[in-house]
């Protein structure tokens, strides 16, 4: 039986490799890039089911439809529908959450829901997506295995607004807590980091650190500005 993983970033493709050696489960393909997935490949693949343990590309109808396609969100579905789960999550104040398998539709992250396993939110933004990452192949794994029937989704729905980079600036912050965990939040490859900004120069901060002295220490990279900004 074959499988294809639809993702992004280091961590996932690490953990494709490692799922991979596993012969008991089938042949695993994996694939980056936004060009790649289309039928005519996929028709080679003839895979039982596509993963997208991170994916940033809307997915064509044409493919949900002829695919049993499977996504991951970083909340207890139906709660936190809609963009940037984790930093909505950790701005509201949680400590941990669920990540939800479920079936892809053409209504976002509305699909019936294979399973969910609980993750903790501590640590910085990279931290937690490779937590989340070494999670859903255990997830895809049980998947594969067991071959779940996806039930639909229960409860009141929930949605997250998506952030844009200029809900990056800091403003407006309660407490040093409060700016530990939005600097952390933030703190991922290809995410805007948590910034600050004079007319002269930009501040983005990275690496936080809170001790128990209830002070704060961060890396900070000091740039100038462009003179149209």
């Amino acid at each position: 039986m074959n499988y294809l993983i639809a993702a992004h970033h280091a961590w996932n493709e690490d953990e494709f490799k490692k799922i991979s050696k596993r012969t008991d489960l089938g042949k695993f393909f994996f694939i980056s890039k936004k060009e790649d997935l289309n039928l005519e490949k996929l028709s080679k693949i003839n895979p039982k089911y596509i993963f997208f343990p991170h994916w940033s590309f809307m997915v064509p109808i044409e493919i949900l439809d002829k695919y049993e396609c499977v996504c991951f969100h970083m909340t207890d579905l139906p709660f936190g529908r809609g963009g940037s789960p984790l930093q909505n999550l950790i701005s509201k104040g949680f400590i941990e959450t669920k990540i939800t398998a479920l079936r892809m539709t053409k209504e976002l992250d509305a699909g019936p829901i294979y399973i969910k396993k609980k993750m903790k939110l501590e640590g910085r933004a990279e931290t937690i997506y490779k937590r989340a990452s070494r999670i859903i192949f255990k997830m895809i794994e049980n998947i594969v295995l067991t071959s779940p029937r996806p039930t639909k989704q229960r409860g009141k729905v929930v949605n997250f607004k998506r952030r844009k980079a200029e809900d990056s600036k800091i403003k407006n912050i309660s407490s040093i807590e409060r700016m530990y965990d939005f600097i952390r939040m933030l703190d991922a490859p290809g995410y805007p980091h948590a910034f600050l900004e004079t007319k002269e120069y930009k501040f983005v901060f990275k690496n936080a650190r809170l001790d128990k002295g209830k002070q704060l220490e961060a890396k900070v990279i000091i740039t100038e500005r462009e003179s149209n900004d």
